[in-house]
């Protein structure tokens, strides 16, 4: 049920949704299980880059392989993206999935890579040659050894999510109370992962480094 706005939570200027539905209870190994849970049923992600005279850039991106808080992805290093990236190193990915409203945050520092790092190898497939087309010279073929086909590596430094603890029809109804009582929704979990927690999970995985 919506829990109803404090007077004190005006005064601090603290916004309701975030108060009622922040966790900071949970153990770390549990935030990031269930951070993993929803970051592998989505695909697709939201690369964000910062580009100079303009600002932040996104567009979307396939996630090759996550190790741990790190993301991987293979990418045409003929992409502007590069650029943006080799002036700023700071990205983000955006994760939402549309159903549960799920979504997660993750700020790191982006690495690429050259056409001779062993990883490509591991993660290409078929599939995605069609992103980079066969020019027919025995160079560029769209494969594993085009000279294109490069990695980008984020590996986070800060992590937000947001996890949904109400069925569909739940969200709805938990709107729709709040919104006729003046209460403040509350439907699922908010939590955040800073650098020392974010550097605990990822030494319990393999790096993804070369």
């Amino acid at each position: 049920m919506p829990e109803g706005l404090t007077k004190q939570e005006v005064d601090k200027g603290i916004d309701p949704s975030v108060n009622k539905q922040y966790d900071d209870q949970t153990p770390t190994e549990q935030k990031f299980e269930d951070m993993y849970a929803i970051a592998d049923k989505l695909k697709i992600g939201m690369l964000g880059s910062y580009r100079n005279g303009i600002g932040p850039v996104s567009r979307a991106m396939a996630v090759a392989k996550r190790t741990g808080p790190d993301f991987l992805f293979l990418a045409n290093r003929n992409s502007q993206k590069f650029d943006d990236l080799n002036k700023n190193k700071e990205a983000q990915v955006i994760f939402h999935n549309t159903s549960t409203q799920d979504w997660i945050c993750v700020t790191g520092e982006a690495t690429s890579t050259s056409n001779e790092d062993p990883r490509i190898k591991e993660v290409y497939s078929k599939a995605a040659g069609a992103w980079f087309g066969d020019l027919k010279d025995g160079v560029h073929t769209g494969g594993p050894e085009d000279p294109r086909m490069t990695l980008i590596e984020i590996k986070a430094k800060y992590i937000s999510y947001w996890k949904h603890e109400v069925s569909s029809l739940g969200y709805m109804a938990e709107v729709a109370t709040a919104t006729m009582t003046g209460g403040v929704a509350a439907t699922g979990t908010l939590r955040q992962m800073k650098e020392d927690e974010i550097s605990q999970a990822r030494s319990k995985h393999s790096t993804m480094s070369s």
